[in-house]
């Protein structure tokens, strides 16, 4: 799977894993919604892919991007483990469950830095880390890393082995006590807006606790913080996955019994969500100024997709959706 299509030329970016890895876990929400065999059968062909093409076992690590692999991003990690692991909860196969514990613990050894947190990116093959740049979520490292942390916590679930449990609940420690520096960090509304995006990842990383107080309290103030930026931005510029993400996270927390649904923002999100989708039925990225950024971004579409499924589960009464399926 590209990062992302830019709509405007009618051309792909390169192959990504961690957006792969995405696609797994998407297939596979969408065999469970609809039953159609072929999601199915293109998530295993997606898990292959991830298992014997993506995970690179001469550098003992998940490429950035395969051709060259020049470096591997912590979070990218924690999604394709995760998109192994929704593979193999399905089908069984073994292979998706190896590579899955293989990789967790190359993230375990390889990205943990010496004052507690976790390095973003490490190149390769060296597996050394790069610098941090504070301008840039996704080169800093920072409360939203929980989210990936959530693999080793599937990890546990997955092979019964507790001490995959240890590294979640250090990161969220971590998370908990770093995450109220993380908004507005930019001093651009555009870069704010994408530090939402981050930002949403971490709430969407306490879910596992979310029956304990702190992580509670935390995913109710970040629903809160989140709405109340989205609304000051969004008239210079939103991201749909922003949108979709504070969607699905209002849902999974209320069905966690964290936070009561506040049913009328819900559905106001999710009338804002719709707009974005295109006729060919993929999500631009966002929409600056009016007009809309012309990237059609895999990511976007399948938050979007689920957020609004789910929406639509509600609306017609139905009941929590098992933690494993956020995508």
């Amino acid at each position: 799977m590209a990062r992302y299509y830019r709509a405007d030329l009618g051309r792909n970016l390169p192959v990504s894993a961690e957006i792969t890895g995405y696609a797994a876990s998407a297939l596979v929400y969408l065999h469970a919604v609809t039953g159609d065999a072929r999601y199915l059968e293109r998530a295993v062909a997606t898990a292959r892919f991830l298992a014997r093409a993506a995970w690179n076992a001469e550098a003992g690590a998940l490429p950035f991007e395969l051709e060259p692999p020049a470096f591997t991003y912590f979070f990218d990690c924690g999604i394709v483990v995760r998109g192994l692991l929704a593979v193999w909860r399905v089908t069984g196969d073994k292979e998706f469950l190896t590579t899955a514990v293989t990789a967790g613990r190359a993230m375990a050894a390889d990205f943990p830095a010496s004052d507690g947190s976790l390095h973003a990116i490490l190149t390769l093959p060296s597996k050394q880390p790069m610098a941090r740049d504070p301008q840039r979520w996704s080169r800093s490292g920072g409360c939203y890393q929980l989210k990936s942390a959530m693999a080793w916590w599937d990890l546990a679930e997955a092979t019964g082995d507790a001490g995959f449990r240890e590294p979640y609940e250090r990161t969220l420690d971590c998370a908990l006590g770093t995450a109220g520096s993380f908004l507005p960090g930019h001093p651009e509304r555009r870069g704010v807006m994408d530090r939402l995006h981050a930002f949403l990842y971490f709430l969407e990383g306490l879910l596992p606790r979310a029956e304990e107080a702190r992580a509670g309290a935390a995913l109710r103030e970040g629903i809160r913080l989140t709405a109340c930026y989205l609304a000051e931005l969004a008239p210079d510029f939103v991201r749909s996955d922003v949108c979709a993400q504070l969607l699905r996270i209002r849902l999974f927390a209320h069905w966690a019994g964290a936070v009561p649904l506040d049913r009328t923002a819900a559905e106001s999100e999710a009338r804002q969500l719709a707009e974005f989708q295109t006729a060919e039925g993929g999500f631009y990225f966002g929409r600056k100024e009016g007009a809309w950024v012309p990237h059609v971004n895999p990511v976007s579409t399948v938050f979007a997709l689920q957020a609004l499924e789910l929406w639509r589960s509600v609306c017609a009464g139905g009941g929590p959706v098992g933690r494993q399926l956020l995508i």
